[in-house]
C-alpha cells in the first residue's frame, strides 16, 4: 500500500455483506475493486451476474491461479466455515505492504489469518448494523451499516488506518475507528451471540425482536453470558454496550434477516460453533455457567442435522 493512497482492493466473499461493499467501491471507482473467486465460482458468476439493490454489476473476478499483482487492501468477507480455504486463496495477493481487514464474526479470525500470513498485515475489523440479504444472485439492503476497524489501540491513528478511512469515506462506506478495538470486537460478538442464534432458532427477522418482549428477552439472555465472560477476559463490557446493541437492532429493517438465519434457511452450515461453541468453551475455562448458549448450541446442531438428514432422504 502506497502511503496515503489505495489503488487496489481485493474482496474475498461475495455474500450479502461482501457484495454490498464491493458495489459501493465499484460505484466510486470500478477499476479499484476485484473479487477473489475460484475458477468454478468465477464461471458461475460470469454466467448469472449479480444485482445489488436492483442494479446489475459486472465485477472484475480474479482467481488465485491468475498470479495477480499484490493488493493494497484485502477485505475478507467469507463465513468462518470457509476461512481455512480463504486464507489459502488470499496468499498470492499479499505483498509486503498489503493490509488485510477481516469482517468475519467472532473474536479470533484476525489471529487465524495473521498466523498464516503475518500479523503485521492485519487490522482488526467487523461490519455492524447492515441489513443486507442475498437471495440467489440478488442482494438487497436498506441500511449499509458501518465497518468498524483499526489497530488494537487507536488513541493515535496510524497512517494505514487514516488511509483506509479516507478510502471508505470516498466510497461512501460508513466507518468508525474506536479507541479500544478489542472491546469493540467483544461488543459485536455479544450482539451476534444473541441476535444471530435466537433468530435462527425462532426463524424470525429483526422485526420480531423489535416488537416481541419474549424474543427480545431470550436474545439478551444469550448476550448476557458473553458480557459476564468478558469480565474474566479483561474486556469488561457493561450496560452501555448492551444499550448500543439494542439501539442498532432497533434501527434495522424489520424484514431483514441475520446471516445465521439465512444460512439455516438455505441449508448451509451455520456459525453456531463460532458463537455458542466459543461461549460454552470459555464458560468451562473460567467456571462460568452458560446454560442459554449451551441450549442454543444443541438446538441449532439438531436443526442442522435434521436438514442434512432431509437432504439425504431426498437423494435416496
Amino acid at each position: 500500500m502506497v502511503k496515503g493512497s489505495i489503488e487496489s482492493v481485493y474482496i474475498l466473499g461475495l455474500g450479502a455483506m461482501g457484495g454490498m461493499y464491493a458495489a459501493k467501491l465499484y460505484d466510486w471507482r470500478p477499476e479499484s475493486v476485484k473479487i477473489i473467486v475460484s475458477p468454478a465460482r468465477r464461471a458461475a458468476l460470469e454466467r448469472t451476474g449479480i444485482t445489488i439493490n436492483g442494479k446489475s454489476y459486472t465485477f472484475h473476478y480474479v482467481s488465485p491461479e491468475d498470479q495477480p499483482s499484490p493488493a493494497d487492501l484485502v477485505i475478507v468477507a467469507v463465513k468462518s466455515t470457509q476461512l481455512a480455504q480463504g486464507i489459502r486463496d488470499i496468499r498470492g495477493f499479499i505483498g509486503n505492504d498489503t493490509v488485510v481487514l477481516s469482517l468475519l464474526n467472532g473474536i479470533s479470525s484476525e489471529e487465524m489469518i495473521g498466523g498464516e500470513i503475518g500479523m503485521e498485515h492485519l487490522l482488526y475489523a467487523y461490519g455492524i448494523g447492515m441489513d443486507a440479504v442475498r437471495e440467489g444472485s440478488a442482494i438487497r439492503y436498506t441500511n449499509p451499516g458501518r465497518i468498524v476497524f483499526g489497530e488494537k489501540n487507536n488513541a493515535v491513528l496510524s497512517d494505514r488506518v487514516l488511509t483506509i478511512r479516507d478510502l471508505f469515506e470516498r466510497a461512501q462506506i460508513p466507518c468508525q475507528v474506536p479507541a479500544d478495538m478489542q472491546r469493540a470486537l467483544w461488543s459485536k460478538f455479544m450482539m451476534n451471540t444473541g441476535i444471530n442464534q435466537v433468530s435462527a432458532v425462532l426463524k424470525a427477522p429483526y422485526g420480531l425482536f423489535q416488537q416481541n418482549e419474549d424474543a427480545r428477552k431470550l436474545m439478551l439472555m444469550a448476550s448476557q453470558e458473553v458480557l459476564v465472560l468478558s469480565r474474566h477476559c479483561g474486556i469488561d463490557l457493561d450496560q452501555s454496550d448492551v444499550d448500543e446493541f439494542v439501539r442498532v437492532l432497533d434501527s434495522l429493517d424489520p424484514a431483514g434477516k441475520t446471516s445465521m438465519l439465512q444460512d439455516i434457511e438455505a441449508g448451509r452450515k451455520s456459525e453456531v460453533d463460532l458463537f455458542a461453541g466459543t461461549v460454552v468453551g470459555l464458560g468451562k475455562k473460567y467456571g462460568v455457567p452458560t446454560p442459554v448458549n449451551e441450549t442454543l448450541l444443541r438446538i441449532i446442531r439438531v436443526m442442522e442435522g435434521a436438514r442434512a438428514g432431509d437432504a439425504c432422504n431426498q437423494e435416496g
